[in-house]
């Protein structure tokens, strides 16, 4: 084997260090138990304080492997007070999943402006936040990956989910400048998207300003994707996975688009 690849056998983020969001369920939940499983060292981070340290609990009793962190991601001060934790800690951190999510659907014409801005700040201003106060420590430790969470909605829009939608593109659009930006200053800092289709997570029951088929994510699948089924959240967490290792270590800026097909149908 030439002395420059990879080797991927074996535990693939082994020894790093990593913050997810969103991590008390669905795609984030899947996301820290795969790299858990994969050697890395998780801090789960969510508003669900009970389903939050549940799961970290579930996934190790040991602090020092895996722990909870209270993180609300549409504010800056607990943006500021989770990267200190994470700092005091491990001294570093590796990779950040920028998952943590919302949804408010309907007609764009009755959508309150309030509904809007409060869409954004979580699915938008919560990933910038995520960034700015992460990359320094990132940074510090030589390099690592950040993965967004962004929809297949961004490049196709959704009649249902417009404002979701804007977030979501916002999000797409984000993660390539930011990765031009570390690529041009040569930080190590590798910046990617994946942009799931309809996964059956706890988020369908919880969105607002819709209802019926319209938040039943197997029927929505059964009925667009390709595939005919819906996909699971473990789906998405071996795409970011990937991104978040060295395997990936190459890649920057891309959309890894994990809809079951919907982009082609």
């Amino acid at each position: 084997m030439h002395e420059d690849v990879v080797d991927v056998k074996g535990a693939r983020v082994e020894g790093k260090i990593a913050l997810v969001t969103g991590a008390a369920s669905g795609i984030g939940l899947a996301c820290a138990r795969l790299m858990r499983e994969e050697g890395a060292r998780v801090i789960l981070a969510d508003v669900q304080d009970g389903l939050g340290r549940q799961a970290a609990q579930a996934l190790s009793n040991d602090e020092s492997e895996v722990f909870y962190l209270p993180l609300d991601v549409s504010r800056e001060d607990h943006w500021m007070q989770a990267v200190q934790e994470v700092r005091k800690r491990f001294g570093r951190l590796d990779i950040l999943v920028n998952n943590a999510g919302m949804g408010i659907g309907g007609p764009v014409a009755d959508l309150a402006l309030e509904d809007w801005r409060r869409q954004q700040s979580v699915n938008l201003d919560g990933v910038f936040l995520g960034i700015k106060h992460s990359l320094p420590l990132i940074r510090e430790g030589g390099g690592g990956s950040i993965v967004n969470v962004s929809s297949v909605t961004a490049k196709v829009g959704s009649s249902v989910f417009v404002s979701y939608s804007a977030a979501k593109g916002g999000v797409r659009s984000l993660t390539k400048a930011v990765a031009k930006q570390c690529a041009a200053l040569g930080d190590g800092v590798r910046v990617n998207a994946v942009l799931p289709g309809v996964i059956d997570t706890p988020i369908f029951s919880r969105l607002e300003g819709v209802s019926g088929d319209a938040v039943d994510a197997r029927a929505t699948a059964a009925r667009l994707a390709p595939l005919g089924r819906v996909g699971q959240p473990e789906d998405v967490a071996y795409g970011v996975l990937y991104l978040a290792s060295d395997e990936a270590r190459y890649v920057t800026g891309i959309d890894l688009i994990i809809d079951g097909g919907l982009v082609i149908r």
